[in-house]
């Protein structure tokens, strides 16, 4: 168990105080007069990080204010459009919703992950000692240990060859080696065994990602040609990302989640 959750452990295991929920409300209802408090009292460098710390927030708020200005904007002239409009007044619309449009763009750009909510938010660090198992071979590099082969199961892609044994640093086991995995669709509530296209993003370690390491919480990108979907624009979506669910080590097989 990780070492910052034993409060929700004690939680499930002998529930809350009876006047939790009334604490909670008094204790966020005061905050308001604690800040106010701090920013008035504070000196020195505690008194900077705080300023930085609210002008932070500031712009934050700022930013979901001005979206939220433009989403009402652009629901305002779909609302409008549903009168029957002349032809040559078609396109008033485009100028009024361009501005909500590019600032819709740029946050996908920015935050490409983090518009999917995964379904594991959260996973248990792996170490290296227990993902690497260090090999010693040859008889110049043996007391070096230089070599290291993966416990868990890995993805490589179908044009994979190894390099030769004298510069393979990092060795994937032909057996703990993954093609597919059984990927469920939260909508449709289906679960098909599609094949994996690659490894987008490992959260244990950068490297993990680079080696195509499998583990609980990993994004996969999956072939999806075999369900079907399409996107609004008529095309046949070909990769969608998941989320690993299981632990594939224990398991022997890969089961994810679409993020849709």
């Amino acid at each position: 168990m990780p070492q910052n959750e034993y409060i929700e452990r004690w939680q499930k295991l002998h529930g809350k105080r009876l006047d939790h929920d009334e604490r909670s409300r008094k204790k966020t209802a005061r905050e308001g007069h604690q800040r106010s408090k701090d920013a008035q009292n504070l000196r020195g460098l505690r008194a900077k990080l705080l300023q930085q710390q609210r002008h932070k927030e500031k712009i934050q708020m700022r930013k979901r204010i001005k979206a939220q200005e433009e989403k009402n904007v652009k629901s305002s002239t779909e609302e409008q459009s549903k009168n029957p409009v002349p032809a040559y007044l078609l396109d008033r619309s485009n100028a009024t919703n361009a501005k909500a449009l590019s600032s819709a763009i740029k946050d996908r750009r920015n935050e490409k992950a983090a518009k999917f909510a995964v379904p594991v938010p959260k996973v248990r660090g792996i170490s290296e000692e227990e993902m690497f198992k260090v090999v010693h071979t040859g008889k110049k590099t043996k007391k070096k240990g230089w070599k290291r082969v993966i416990t868990k199961p890995t993805f490589v892609g179908p044009d994979f060859t190894r390099k030769p044994v004298k510069y393979e640093r990092f060795i994937r086991p032909m057996g703990l080696r993954q093609k597919k995995a059984n990927v469920t669709h939260p909508e449709l509530g289906v679960t098909v065994q599609l094949p994996i296209l690659s490894v987008k993003k490992n959260p244990q370690n950068p490297l993990y990602t680079q080696l195509g390491v499998l583990t609980k919480g990993t994004v996969l990108e999956v072939n999806v040609s075999e369900l079907g979907l399409v996107t609004t624009t008529g095309k046949v979506v070909w990769g969608k990302w998941a989320q690993i669910t299981n632990n594939p080590e224990n398991d022997g097989c890969v089961n994810a989640v679409l993020l849709v």
